[in-house]
């Protein structure tokens, strides 16, 4: 019998299965409704996530609130997780070896909240989860098929900070998507979508040279 995502959250704050935990202030697991329709994976924790244990919680996060509200919901009602659940020294990119060693984290955490919908915050989550390297750029815009679930990928938010912030083209672009996720939610049907079981699920390690930081 499966535990729950509180157990699992629990296991995942001790977790020292590679470097990163060696200069965390605490696991930034993942918060939100464990039995959302619609999940975020992003890259990892920041300086803020770090220090309050939650994901997306500095301008990028007000500005992902800005986004759910736009399709009306809120963060409780979605789920919001990341690829490593301990910030990397500086902010850095995550190693090969730091991702295949939280994999299991993110895997399990799929596997337990079973979204019907998830979206991909940047190029970084985007070619982990779909196994491209294709940039975002190309890729938003549409839906995509992983283990019978609806992925669409879309910009990180601090790359939109980055870019111009309300009232740059990439700004546009995010709502747009959000709007792609508003629909692709709506059409979903969590019955009809087959569970992922942490044991079917095979993820490549990309290199870290080849992405890009957001």
């Amino acid at each position: 019998m499966s535990r729950t995502l509180a157990e699992a959250a629990a296991e995942a704050a001790g977790c020292t299965r590679c470097r990163l935990a060696q200069g965390r202030t605490q696991v930034v697991y993942g918060t939100g409704d464990p039995d959302a329709d619609l999940m975020f994976i992003g890259e990892g924790p920041g300086f803020h996530e770090d220090k309050q244990g939650e994901p997306f919680v500095g301008a990028a996060g007000q500005l992902l609130n800005r986004m759910l509200g736009e399709i009306g919901l809120t963060r409780e009602q979605v789920y919001i997780g990341n690829i490593v659940k301990c910030r990397p020294p500086g902010n850095r990119d995550p190693q090969p070896d730091e991702i295949e060693s939280c994999t299991p984290w993110l895997v399990e955490q799929i596997s337990l909240i079973q979204p019907s919908v998830i979206v991909t915050l940047g190029n970084f989550a985007t070619r982990f989860v779909l196994q491209t390297q294709t940039g975002i750029t190309r890729l938003r815009g549409r839906v995509h098929s992983w283990h019978g679930r609806t992925v669409v990928p879309t910009f990180h938010p601090a790359a939109i900070l980055h870019g111009g912030g309300e009232g740059s083209r990439q700004f546009d672009l995010l709502l747009e998507d959000f709007r792609l996720v508003r629909r692709a939610l709506d059409e979903s049907s969590p019955a009809a979508s087959p569970d992922v079981e942490a044991s079917e699920v095979t993820v490549d390690v990309p290199d870290a040279d080849q992405l890009e930081l957001f």
